[in-house]
């Protein structure tokens, strides 16, 4: 049972899969950077009372889902999202999918994904993958992330949509509930909306640790950690920021590089100059974001270590929120054509 089913490889999951299942839907417009944009994906959020491998909890896009949810809202495509108590309840609806013919979104965990190299497999259970198929015991697996198709077990695709901890997928999975014709126009809304949002999300969040004002408040704590944590734990605190900066989900950089080629396609889309002068500006703050990877690197791996090798990092991230804020003000102040 293998579906007439295109492999995508993207940048970073829910952007592919989104990408991937709305094309098998014939929304062909669609691609990576205008699913991202829509889906108002860039974010960040720091919070230092979750844990996760024995770091703070940070993340770079929004709540996993969302980008899947909000692209399709905008185009008008209902979906269907279900999570499960029972396995057995899990399995019997994904390969029911299978059998009418719907390739499926999973939501998994990265730790027991055996396609993935040993150093990329740690405890994060916001992955996302798609099943397109099954020969014998095997689901066959389009992971965004992987240059070719592959495939997993009956027991390991179990293992993954079942993962335990924190963000625990519960055997989630979702699709496209049928196809629809989208519109130029809807496509240039989305694009509208899913900028006004991200505007709302990274300049007007609630509290301290979440959009421009998180990025500044992790820059201040990073220049006390080494005082206060010691210099190893202070050191795998940033191997945590680096892990879900770069390792998964192109969070830092990546993200912000997606981001500007979105506003590059908006521009196409809405012919205004603005977008295409904001798009520069997000090239820059990944360029700082991609530097703050390295000088985070750096301390971890015990190549530096002062006091002022931690200043320098915070300095990154200082210099990034602010390009970004004034890039966010600047996208608030456009005017959209009626």
């Amino acid at each position: 049972m293998k579906l007439d089913f295109q492999h995508i490889q993207s940048a970073h999951c829910e952007n592919g899969v989104t990408t991937s299942l709305l094309r098998h839907h014939g929304v062909n417009q669609i691609n990576e950077p205008l699913a991202f944009g829509i889906g108002s994906g860039l974010f960040f959020i720091y919070i230092p009372f979750i844990k996760i491998n024995n770091g703070p909890a940070i993340s770079f896009r929004t709540a996993p889902g969302l980008i899947f949810k909000r692209t399709c809202k905008a185009l008008e495509i209902p979906v269907e999202r279900k999570k499960f108590r029972s396995k057995a309840e899990a399995e019997k609806v994904l390969q029911a999918c299978l059998k009418a013919g719907q390739p499926v979104g999973c939501q998994v965990g990265v730790y027991y994904l055996t396609y993935f190299p040993k150093e990329y497999r740690f405890h994060f259970n916001a992955h996302n993958l798609i099943v397109f198929g099954k020969e014998d015991d095997n689901y066959l697996i389009s992971d965004p992330v992987m240059e070719v198709a592959t495939s997993l077990s009956s027991y390991e695709l179990e293992r993954v949509r079942f993962a335990k901890g924190a963000f625990a997928p519960r055997g989630q999975l979702y699709y496209p509930k049928e196809k629809r014709i989208v519109t130029t126009e809807q496509i240039k809304k989305g694009i509208r909306t899913g900028i006004k949002r991200n505007i709302r999300d990274m300049l007007h969040a609630h509290g301290n640790i979440a959009g421009i004002s998180g990025i500044r408040y992790t820059a201040k704590r990073i220049r006390r950690w080494r005082d206060k944590l010691g210099l190893q734990k202070a050191g795998s605190y940033l191997a945590q920021l680096v892990r879900m900066q770069e390792e998964i989900g192109t969070g830092g950089g990546g993200f912000r590089f997606i981001y500007a080629a979105f506003l590059q396609q908006a521009y196409e889309y809405h012919g205004l100059d603005e977008l295409a002068e904001i798009s520069k500006e997000f090239t820059k703050s990944g360029d700082i974001w991609r530097s703050a990877a390295v000088q985070a690197a750096g301390i971890y791996k015990g190549r530096l270590g002062s006091q002022s090798d931690f200043n320098t990092m915070s300095d990154f991230l200082y210099q990034s929120a602010e390009i970004e804020k004034q890039a966010f003000i600047a996208l608030s102040k456009i005017k959209w054509p009626a």
